[in-house]
C-alpha cells in the first residue's frame, strides 16, 4: 500500500470521559486530518477506529471496555479495519489490555498521542517517516464555545483518586502556547473558552514557580471576539479573596466556579487527604454568598466513603440543605486500585451507598425546584451553541450555566444564530432544560 492510498481510509473517533480527554481527541483529530485523512463520524463509514478511554473510576472503565468489545465486534464482521485505543484506559492497564484484548492493532500512550499518524502507517507496514504535523484542534463541541486545557496531571494525591498515576504530576503549559491556542480557536468562531485541568486554580506554580491563574486569564481577555471566560475546578483551599474578586470585576470572567468540596465531615475530609477541612470551607462558602452573591456555584461530593458512618452522612445532608448550591453532583465511591483508600477499613456495603446517594440527590432536587421556579419570568443573556431539528429550535446556555453538565436553554424566536448573544425570557422547564423567548 502508498501512502496515497492510506490516506484514502477514513478515521471515526469516539471520546469517553471527561472534557480533558475531549481536548486530547480534537488534537489527535487534528493532526490526522492535517494528514490528509477524512475525519467522519459515524464509525460504520470508517476504515480506522480510535477509542480515546476514561478510566478515573469503574463505570468509566466498564464503559470503555464495553466501546472495545463492540469495535473489535465490527473489526470481525470486516465493518473496519483497524482499531487504536488511547487515553487513561491504556495508562492503567497497558500490558493486560494487550493480552485480554488481540483484536486492538494499537494500544497507544497518552505520550504517544502526536504519534498516532505515524503509528497508522505502521499498522498498514508503511515505514514511519516521523513527520511532524502542525499543532491544533478539530473541534468536537459546537463552533461557540470550546475547552482550553491548561495543564495534566495532579499532585493533590487524593485517597481516592488514580488520576496521578494516570496522568502524573501536574504540568502546566505555557501561557504563551495557550494564548496562541485561544486566538485559533476564536478565529474558528468560539464566544467562549472553559479554562479546564485536574486543578486549575494550581496553574503555573510547577512552571513559573507562583500561581498564574489570574496572568493567564488577563492574557486571554485581551483575545478580540473572546466573549466569556468560564473557570472549572478550582479547589477550595486556592480560591483567594483576590481571585474571587477578579472572578466578580471582570466582565469577561463567567459568575460561575466549580468548586469540588468531595465532604464537608472533617475526619473524611483528613481521610481523603484535603487540604480544606469544614470550618475553612464553610467560611469561604459564607463567604462567597455574602461578598460575591452573583457568583453561581457548583460542586462534586463523595457517599458512601470508608469510615461514613450514618451520622457523618447525615451531616452531609443537613450541609447541602443549608447551603443551597447552584449545582452539585454527587457521585457513589468507589473503590480503586492503587489508591490509599482501597486498602482502608470501613468500607461501605454497595447497597448503602446506593441508598445514600439516592437520598442525597433527592434533597438537591428539591434545591434545584426552588431555584427553577424563580428563575421563571426573569431575563436572562444565552449563548446559542445549536439549533435542534427535531424540536425546530435553538438551545444554549447562560454564563452561569455549564454546557453538558448544567441544564441548558432552549430558545425559541427568529433572527437567531448560532453563536449570537440572545436575551430570552424563561418561561418554562422541562425536567432538562429551561423553555424561553428572545426578547
Amino acid at each position: 500500500m502508498t501512502k496515497e492510498e492510506l490516506l484514502q481510509k477514513k478515521i471515526s473517533a469516539i471520546s469517553l470521559g471527561c472534557d480533558k480527554n475531549r481536548v486530547d481527541l480534537e488534537k489527535i483529530l487534528f493532526s490526522l486530518k492535517t494528514c490528509g485523512y477524512t475525519i467522519v463520524e459515524d464509525v460504520l463509514d470508517a476504515d480506522i477506529v480510535i477509542i480515546n478511554t476514561c478510566a478515573f473510576i469503574l463505570p468509566a472503565k466498564e464503559e470503555s471496555i464495553s466501546q472495545i468489545i463492540e469495535m473489535e465486534f465490527l473489526k470481525r464482521k470486516g465493518r473496519i479495519e483497524k482499531i487504536l485505543v488511547t487515553g487513561c484506559f491504556p495508562e492503567r492497564n497497558f500490558e493486560e489490555l494487550k493480552e485480554n484484548f488481540p483484536d486492538i492493532d494499537a494500544f497507544v500512550r497518552i505520550k504517544e498521542n502526536e504519534n498516532i499518524p505515524n503509528i497508522i502507517g505502521g499498522l498498514y507496514n508503511l515505514s514511519q517517516d516521523n513527520q511532524k504535523v502542525k499543532k491544533g484542534r478539530l473541534l468536537t463541541t459546537p463552533s461557540s464555545y470550546a475547552y482550553l486545557k491548561i495543564a495534566d496531571g495532579c499532585n493533590n494525591a487524593c485517597s481516592y483518586c488514580a488520576i496521578p498515576r494516570i496522568r502524573g504530576r501536574y504540568k502546566s503549559e505555557t501561557i504563551e502556547n495557550l494564548v496562541s491556542e485561544a486566538e485559533e480557536l476564536v478565529e474558528k468562531g468560539v464566544k467562549e473558552l472553559i479554562l479546564v485541568a485536574q486543578d486549575v486554580s494550581r496553574y503555573g506554580e510547577d512552571l513559573y514557580g507562583e500561581n498564574k491563574l489570574i496572568p493567564l486569564c488577563k492574557k486571554l481577555i485581551k483575545i478580540k471576539g473572546l466573549t466569556k471566560i468560564k473557570l472549572h475546578y478550582l479547589y477550595p483551599e486556592k480560591v483567594t479573596d483576590e481571585l474571587l474578586d477578579f472572578i466578580s470585576k471582570e466582565e469577561k470572567i463567567c459568575d460561575y466556579i466549580d468548586l469540588p468540596l468531595q465532604h464537608i465531615d472533617d475526619k473524611i475530609l483528613k481521610s481523603m487527604r484535603r487540604r480544606m477541612g469544614e470550618g475553612d470551607t464553610r467560611q469561604l462558602l459564607a463567604k462567597i454568598k455574602e461578598n460575591y452573591p452573583n457568583i453561581a456555584l457548583r460542586t462534586t461530593f463523595i457517599v458512601g466513603y470508608p469510615g461514613e458512618t450514618g451520622k457523618i452522612f447525615k451531616k452531609l445532608c443537613d450541609f447541602i440543605k443549608e447551603t443551597e448550591f447552584n449545582y452539585a453532583g454527587f457521585f457513589p465511591y468507589f473503590r480503586e486500585e492503587n489508591t490509599a483508600s482501597y486498602f482502608m477499613k470501613g468500607q461501605i456495603p454497595k447497597w448503602k451507598k446506593l441508598y445514600r446517594l439516592k437520598k442525597i440527590k433527592k434533597l438537591q432536587e428539591k434545591i434545584m425546584s426552588k431555584n427553577i421556579v424563580n428563575s421563571i419570568g426573569s431575563e436572562v443573556e444565552v449563548l446559542v451553541d445549536a439549533f435542534d431539528d427535531s424540536k425546530g429550535i435553538y438551545i444554549g446556555h447562560t454564563q452561569k450555566q455549564s454546557p453538558g453538565v448544567d441544564f441548558g436553554v432552549e430558545v425559541d424566536g427568529e433572527n437567531i444564530k448560532v453563536g449570537d448573544y440572545v436575551k430570552v425570557k424563561i418561561l418554562t422547564f422541562d425536567g432538562n432544560n429551561f423553555g424561553g423567548v428572545k426578547c
